[in-house]
């Protein structure tokens, strides 16, 4: 019985896809004023939505199928469970990789998922989505020099590299040297993009919707309505451009006690348009590479801190927010004034690359999130309740948002105990948190329809700070969750001062300030003493 419905849902997929493909190409064919480009585009959609609807319903079928009769909790299942979910990831992959593209971003995406989908789809898509992204020729560089700029790389530079030293999703990077002899970084737009993101979204939005059709508890729409606003945006260099500006900006007006610690490359505007962005060039490690990091002479718990820090501001006290830190996007290097630390070791500088998907948070969502994570580090039950209420989670599932936020479940939650929160990264942390993931799947779904789509992007944000965070530690620390709690408390008392205006107000918000700083002097006690008996111990 369960074999035939999933077969018959994988007619359904492939019959609707070639359907809606082939009256696609015809419409747009016929309405376009440039008919070979639309040929183009038309000829791709139903290749695409056939070969995404018989890999969406293969992986259901080889789901149903090899777990079908296998009791919950025994080693069979286990182990068949196991199998089923390295298959079906690689054939997630190598769909990624023949579509490209917007599809190579949401493998990337998943790759970030650790805790939430199962471990073999986070290893599988973080081992090659970073590393194996499609690579442009020099000739279709050259193609989009000579439409952006009407001349060749060669004729605009004294150098160019025509061999890219990095290749994302929708562009790649060169190096180059201008005339006035300065390295730069020239990031350029794959020439399918243009051509291939329309069909992207529309055969997604195809199989999201006919997925939710089949199988009801599988509801991710709002992931259309997020690609829709964000997709033109990020392929909008002059975008990206200003968007880097404007976060360096707002640490140097709003956060000027680590402005310096930040950094974005100089933007060149006179070689820049919507497809071309040429850059300062920044010689950095990788914020993942920990060795590199220590043969830099910086130690990786103070990147780990300067991230924390950096991104907590952004949240909670720009509201302009860079929601794509993954690994390939943070570099670390050291200061260029030559700073070291009390014990001699060099201060790390954080440099932010790729500026094409910020959000930005209004007064009440910033604040009200900062009062959630102030919550959820000092294990206040009403304030996570409170405000996950006001950010749309509901009365029925603020715990699971609690719990989606710190990949913790709600008794680690409110707990009292200083390290609540810590995730140690083994083995038994991981299988507690899979099975939660599998056990609670149709709340989260329901909960990611609820909530914002600014706050899907923040959720999207810590994901990927989690997986930097394990990189550089191994796991999360408690001196990561005591910034967040700071910055987050502070957030909470100027939104407070700004709102009342008051003298009563202002002696409140001083007197819970002093209350604060001997919390987290209480804290740091706490986590000296755990350092120095973990150190005995060892």
């Amino acid at each position: 019985m369960a074999t035939r419905l999933l077969w018959r849902a994988r007619a359904k997929l492939a019959v609707v896809a070639t359907a809606f493909g082939g009256g696609a190409v015809a419409a747009a064919i016929a309405s376009s004023d440039d008919p070979q480009r639309a040929l183009k585009v038309c000829t791709t959609v139903p290749t695409r939505l056939i070969r995404d609807s018989i890999t969406a319903a293969t992986i259901a079928f080889d789901y149903e199928y090899s777990l079908f009769g296998l009791p919950e909790g025994s080693p069979e299942r286990s182990r068949a469970k196991h199998e089923v979910h390295v298959r079906c990831a690689r054939r997630l992959q190598e769909l990624c990789f023949r579509n490209g593209g917007l599809y190579i971003k949401l493998g990337q995406h998943i790759g970030q998922l650790e805790y939430l989908v199962p471990q073999e789809y986070v290893q599988i898509m973080r081992e090659s989505m970073l590393n194996r992204c499609p690579v442009s020729s020099y000739e279709q560089v050259c193609e989009v020099f000579k439409k952006e700029l009407g001349r060749t790389p060669d004729e605009v530079f004294d150098e160019f590299e025509p061999i890219p030293i990095a290749s994302a999703s929708l562009a790649q990077v060169h190096t180059a040297r201008t005339r006035d002899g300065q390295k730069v970084a020239v990031k350029v737009q794959h020439t399918h993009m243009t051509d291939t993101a329309a069909a992207d979204h529309a055969t997604v939005q195809l199989i999201v919707n006919t997925l939710h059709w089949i199988f009801p508890s599988f509801d991710y729409r709002w992931l259309i309505e997020e690609m829709q606003e964000s997709l033109p945006k990020e392929l909008d260099f002059l975008v990206e451009a200003k968007n880097s500006e404007k976060c360096v900006d707002n640490f140097r007006k709003l956060s000027p006690h680590i402005a310096h610690y930040v950094y974005a490359p100089m933007v060149y505007w006179n070689l820049t348009t919507s497809k071309l962005l040429t850059m300062e060039f920044i010689d950095g490690a990788q914020v993942n590479d920990v060795k590199t990091i220590q043969r830099l002479g910086i130690r990786p718990n103070e990147v780990a801190r300067l991230v924390s820090e950096a991104f907590a501001d952004m949240m909670f006290k720009h509201g302009f927010v860079h929601c794509d830190p993954h690994a390939a996007n943070l570099l670390v290097r050291p200061m260029p004034s030559g700073e070291r630390s009390f014990l001699g070791k060099r201060k790390p500088q954080l440099v932010l690359l790729d500026h094409g998907l910020y959000k930005e948070l209004d007064f009440h969502t910033r604040a009200n999130y900062a009062a959630l994570w102030k919550g959820l580090i000092f294990s206040d039950a009403n304030a996570i309740k409170e405000n996950s209420v006001k950010l749309g989670a509901g009365e029925d599932l603020y715990a699971l948002f609690a719990g989606i936020l710190t990949m913790r479940p709600w008794n680690r939650v409110i707990d009292t105990s200083v390290d609540h929160l810590v995730v140690k990264g083994d083995e038994g942390d991981r299988s507690e948190l899979q099975m939660y993931a599998s056990q609670y799947f149709p709340q989260i779904t329901e909960l990611l329809r609820r909530l914002p789509r600014v706050i899907l992007l923040m959720l999207k944000t810590n994901d990927c700070l989690r997986a930097v965070n394990n990189s550089l530690l191994q796991g999360s620390s408690l001196e990561t969750f005591m910034i967040i709690g700071k910055v987050a408390s502070e957030a909470v008392a100027e939104a407070k001062i700004s709102q009342r205006r008051s003298f009563l107000c202002w002696i409140n918000v001083w007197l819970e300030g002093i209350l604060l700083e001997a919390r987290l002097f209480g804290m740091q006690i706490a986590l000296w003493l755990l350092q120095v008996r973990k150190a005995l111990t060892w």
